[in-house]
């Protein structure tokens, strides 16, 4: 028997292998949304999607973060059938035909009511023990923003009024624990969090509940927003998907996604921006849009107003399957990787 295997055999750890046998390192699996540019904002391409460990998504009040979460919990049970969705809930605000207007089934969503961390800790882990690799687990946590810990409610109870110096130690605990088994058992986990203001003379936004979850998310989004207006009335709203950290896409980066009141997400907002500023799509005369060939410059016609290419589904699809477009967007937002060490600097 090799050293390897004798290694390996000795591990007292189920899954412990060679890189290249891996259950852990292999290809993760992603689950693709029907929105190209929500894709770019999870892995950095058009084919990208959700992959297993901690999504955060934060912003203030009223900046759809649930209905970007179950967004992500509609792609995950189209993809997976005999998907379950565990979702946690401390904000009951979410009614079950907001679930239906995703087009998800309420059979196969498990409602879990929680009113402190330590009970959202003490029933996601004793769930996490029982899953298996394989099982197929949506966990929504909505929201930890203003969840108090056992011990802000025992000091309520007892007439107490003293700053809580546990919350962000028991949101920590909680993280620390759950990730290593979104990784182990191929789980992805989406979080929606609160933001407030940093004190000072620019002031940014700053995620609620402390470090522990900055440090365990693989992906953080914060979300701004400002309103679409169809002359003074208000239509919807142009939000901003800031990349605050990332495995895929590259920190700092900008996704926008518009959403209506009459139609819900535009499935193709954000193309529209990213292809002017690719010079795919040129203002020829004031008010007016076309196509250009990026390697002649030649303008092609027909000449189009905004509204008419924003939601062209034909138009989207011509230019990624007749043009670069998606190598561009892949180009500009995905990480890259190069050889650390180049090879004429080996010896």
């Amino acid at each position: 028997m090799s050293l390897k295997d004798r290694l390996i055999k000795n591990s007292t750890i189920d899954y412990t292998s060679t890189l290249t046998e891996s259950k852990i390192y292999t290809k993760k699996d992603m689950i693709q949304t029907s929105v190209p540019m929500i894709n770019v904002a999870l892995g950095g391409s058009i084919d990208g999607g959700l992959t297993p460990g901690l999504t955060m998504l934060a912003g203030p009040s009223k900046h759809f973060k649930t209905g970007f979460s179950l967004l992500l919990a509609s792609a995950f049970l189209k993809k997976y059938e005999d998907g379950v969705v565990l979702f946690y809930d401390s904000e009951f605000g979410t009614p079950q035909s907001y679930f239906e207007t995703f087009g998800i089934d309420l059979d196969s969503v498990i409602h879990t009511p929680i009113t402190d961390v330590e009970e959202l800790k003490h029933d996601i882990m004793k769930q996490m023990k029982d899953i298996e690799r394989g099982d197929k687990v949506f966990i929504l946590v909505d929201s930890i923003g203003n969840l108090a810990s056992k011990k802000e409610v025992e000091d309520a109870l007892d007439g107490k009024s003293v700053a809580d110096m546990t919350r962000a130690k028991q949101l920590k605990s909680l993280f620390r624990m759950v990730t290593p088994h979104l990784s182990l058992k191929d789980i992805p986990m989406t979080v929606v969090n609160h933001t407030y203001k940093e004190i000072g003379m620019f002031p940014k936004d700053i995620v609620g509940g402390g470090t522990g979850s900055y440090y365990s998310a693989d992906n953080i989004w914060i979300l701004g927003r400002q309103q679409d207006k169809d002359g003074s009335e208000i239509a919807g709203y142009h939000f901003i998907i800031n990349i605050e950290k990332s495995r895929y896409v590259k920190e700092k980066s900008k996704i926008p996604i518009t959403i209506s009141w009459e139609g819900g997400i535009n499935k193709w907002s954000g193309l529209f921006d990213v292809a002017i500023e690719g010079e795919y799509i040129v203002k020829p005369k004031n008010g007016w849009y076309a196509l250009v060939d990026r390697e002649t410059g030649e303008i092609q016609e027909p000449n189009m107003r905004a509204k008419d290419i924003v939601n062209n589904k034909e138009l989207w699809m011509k230019m990624f399957k007749e043009t670069d477009f998606s190598q561009y967007i892949e180009k500009k937002y995905k990480v890259g990787f190069s050889n650390i060490i180049e090879e004429d600097e080996v010896e």
